[in-house]
């Protein structure tokens, strides 16, 4: 399991870990003042023994490299920003099924549905639903109906005007 830290604060910790050993404390007793196990400053130890101070800097975090480059990532990112129409699709509406399509057929990779979500969150893109409105949708005229014809047509909460609720007349 990976301890907790920042890769720059892990890097610091087993620096001041060679550091206490110098000064001559004991492996146990580094641990204990930095919260490790005394294994690892004894491994720490070791390997600046055998490859000096080089080998407690942080290395990257091993994992697969992402099937698109940073420069692809910029191009899919532009094709987007173009639209789904300019990519062959009917409709304006990215879905991640289209996407997944269209990183196929420029990129030759294949993305499932469901990780190109992740992929356009780390880009910074976010999931929205399209409004629906009708063509035909006046926007002027639901105004008017809603401040002239509505108050009329409402109706009121019962007993909204007797007065209050907690009233301790009886009624007439």
């Amino acid at each position: 399991m990976r301890p907790v830290g920042s890769p720059a604060e892990l890097e610091r910790r087993r620096t001041r870990a060679i550091e206490l050993l110098a000064e001559g404390l004991a492996p146990v007793d580094v641990a204990q003042r930095l919260g490790v196990d005394r294994r690892s400053v004894r491994r720490w130890k070791a390997s600046v023994q055998k490859a000096g101070k080089s080998a407690l800097r942080s290395r990257p975090a091993p994992g697969r490299p992402p099937a698109l480059d940073a420069k692809a990532r910029t191009r899919m990112e532009r094709m987007l920003l173009k639209g789904a129409v300019s990519a062959g699709f009917p409709t304006d509406l990215w879905t991640c099924p289209r996407i997944a399509e269209v990183i196929e057929r420029q990129f030759g990779v294949k993305y499932h549905v469901d990780h190109v979500g992740r992929l356009l969150h780390q880009l910074g893109w976010s999931p929205q639903k399209p409004e629906r409105r009708a063509i035909e949708r006046d926007e002027n005229e639901i105004r008017r109906w809603v401040k002239d014809i509505w108050p009329q047509v409402k109706k009121t909460p019962r007993g909204a005007k007797r007065g209050s609720s907690s009233s301790t007349k009886p009624d007439s």
